[in-house]
């Protein structure tokens, strides 16, 4: 084998791992596809967080544009978050939280510490419901419409830009929707 064809398989092998990785690093990790978007949102039936002998399932998001928010006190990007959900609480978009893996107590101190943006939680301890509804990690935000369809996923911390462009004009949207 002459040496030419020695060292060009091994440069065009380092170039083409080169080129791939260069693609990924372009590729934007919020980005994950959801197989549950434009699909139902996954049954659950979990107790209440701050009322533990009611409980909240998917029929209360039933009938309105709602979010359903999944959040916990030991994320920190939650509480980046959380100033964000209690505007837009105000806005007259109904927020649902969904507390995942968390302890009751400690939850229960930080809505009363940082304000309560959510019209109900529903306590998801062992984080069964969460993988269900094919979470990777907290924060996440699902819009659903009034069929109870899942029309939007925001992975990561909401933030002002994310409300205003993505957020904000879907709600209007899928409000104006007949159904």
């Amino acid at each position: 084998m002459p040496a030419f064809f020695r060292y060009l398989v091994p440069l065009l092998a380092f170039l083409a791992l080169v080129a791939l990785l260069f693609k990924g690093l372009g590729i934007d990790p919020k980005r994950v596809p959801s197989p549950l978007i434009d699909k139902p949102a996954p049954a659950f039936n979990l107790p209440k967080l701050k009322q533990p002998q009611q409980s909240l399932s998917n029929a209360d998001l039933e009938g309105k544009v709602s979010l359903l928010n999944v959040w916990a006190t030991w994320c920190v990007a939650c509480r980046q978050e959380h100033p964000l959900l209690v505007q837009l609480s105000k806005s007259g978009v109904p927020i649902y939280g969904l507390n995942y893996k968390d302890q009751r107590p400690a939850a229960e101190q930080w809505l009363q510490r940082f304000g309560d943006p959510y019209v109900a939680n529903a306590f998801d301890a062992e984080g069964r419901v969460g993988i269900d509804w094919g979470v990777y990690g907290t924060p996440e935000t699902f819009i659903i419409d009034k069929q109870g369809i899942i029309r939007h996923k925001h992975i990561g911390p909401l933030t002002r830009d994310a409300i205003e462009r993505e957020i904000l004009p879907l709600v209007k949207k899928l409000r104006e929707e007949k159904g």
